[in-house]
């Protein structure tokens, strides 16, 4: 089934397929920024509020559950609801909530705002659909990876820019900051973006109820949903711990340091297109396979980095090991996005909500367990961990060519 066989399709301006695509990953990098940059900015907007510990914590768990809960109730809303003026009033929503966590005088107020913000941002997942659905079947995961890899990249800069805008003015200047970026996407995609009508005619409600149904019956959906929270488990685990190695022998970088190192996870994004493009051509199983051993063997070389001598030797190697890592994380995950999109037209929208809302209970379970490691076995005992969820990650691809074609 053709996409114009479900949809009702118009410009509002016309603008060629490739800005088109480079404009829905520089949106996707720009929003998904401010998932990840509390994580840094915790503890600054603590003492700037007076927030107690356990109420700091809850800027950045807000805003995660904010998105889950998007994801879940907001992204669905694509198969009902003509996409174009859909995610630019999401994305308005996202604009004011990050206005008001900027200007929030209280706690209260902060993690409101923050909550709100959280669950706008699942707009990310209403742009990769849309422009996935302007692209013919044949280019769609060459598409697809180009726009992930704007997300990626977003991901991996959002830390050290959050900490780098507010050692420069404050955490406030970087709420602001995003609202403005936020708000010159908003206008350029309001410019370009074609109108996408949904053809189903259904309610809400039964939007909701069919998640169950579409697992049950999508076996796609299952097994590159499982292998993708597999490896969003094995990045967020390695994520969660590498900042509290790094200072520590024979690393010894200071805080600017790591923030300088958490950019070579940015070259790993360069491999989403080429994934993409590779699996158009019908190599999707190979580079699986690949994939789930690039992320057990560069995370044996991290942990092989942690006890060498040399200080130089031992972050090159880690290094190297973060980018093959990402390299493999960001493959399986162009490749899953690739196969779920090529799956039900008129279900785009809650089959991504359900990929996403998937892996990233995977993300939660990732940094849990590595938090776990760390107190038990340390930087090895995290670095066992990740490459587990790539370990079966390869057994799932071994028994199942299910998603690979």
């Amino acid at each position: 089934m053709t996409i114009s066989e479900t949809t009702r399709l118009a410009p509002s301006k016309q603008l060629s397929e490739r800005p088109l695509i480079w404009l829905g990953a520089i949106t996707t990098g720009v929003v998904v920024t401010n998932l990840f940059a509390p994580q840094i900015l915790v503890g600054l907007i603590g003492r700037s509020l007076a927030m107690p510990d356990w109420q700091t914590g809850l800027v950045s768990t807000l805003t995660l559950l904010g998105y889950a809960l998007g994801l879940l109730l907001l992204v669905p809303l694509v198969d009902l609801i003509e996409n174009r003026r859909l995610i630019l009033r999401t994305l308005g929503c996202a604009i004011l909530a990050a206005i008001a966590t900027a200007l929030a005088p209280t706690p209260t107020l902060l993690l409101l705002a923050s909550f709100v913000l959280g669950a706008s941002c699942a707009a990310i997942q209403m742009i990769v659909p849309l422009v996935a659905s302007m692209v013919a079947p044949e280019r769609r995961g060459q598409a697809i990876g180009e726009v992930m890899s704007g997300l990626m990249i977003g991901i991996l800069l959002s830390r050290p820019a959050a900490s780098l805008i507010a050692d420069l003015w404050s955490w406030r200047a970087y709420y602001i900051l995003s609202a403005g970026l936020m708000a010159l996407l908003a206008g350029a995609l309001g410019r370009y973006l074609p109108v996408l009508q949904p053809t189903a005619r259904t309610s809400y409600g039964e939007l909701l109820r069919s998640f169950p149904t579409l697992l049950r019956e999508e076996p796609v959906l299952r097994v590159r949903a499982w292998t993708a929270a597999l490896v969003m488990a094995s990045f967020t685990a390695f994520w969660s711990a590498v900042a509290l190695r790094l200072p520590d022998a024979p690393f010894g970088l200071d805080a600017r340091g790591i923030a300088a190192f958490a950019l070579i996870g940015v070259v790993g994004a360069a491999a989403t297109p080429i994934a993409g493009r590779w699996g158009d051509k019908g190599w999707a199983r190979p580079m699986l396979l690949a994939a789930h051993l690039l992320i057990i063997g560069s995370l044996a070389l991290c942990a092989w980095a942690g006890v060498l001598e040399s200080g130089i030797t031992a972050l090159c190697m880690l290094g190297f090991g973060t980018i093959l890592l990402d390299v493999g994380i960001t493959t399986d995950q162009t490749l899953g996005r690739r196969a779920v999109n090529l799956l039900r037209p008129e279900a785009r929208g809650r089959i991504n909500g359900l990929f996403v809302a998937l892996f990233f209970v995977g993300g939660g379970i990732g940094a849990a367990a590595a938090s776990l490691a760390w107190s038990y076995g340390g930087w090895t005992a995290v670095c066992t961990v990740a490459a587990s969820f790539g370990v079966l990650g390869l057994v799932t691809d071994l028994m199942t060519r299910t998603g690979t074609s």
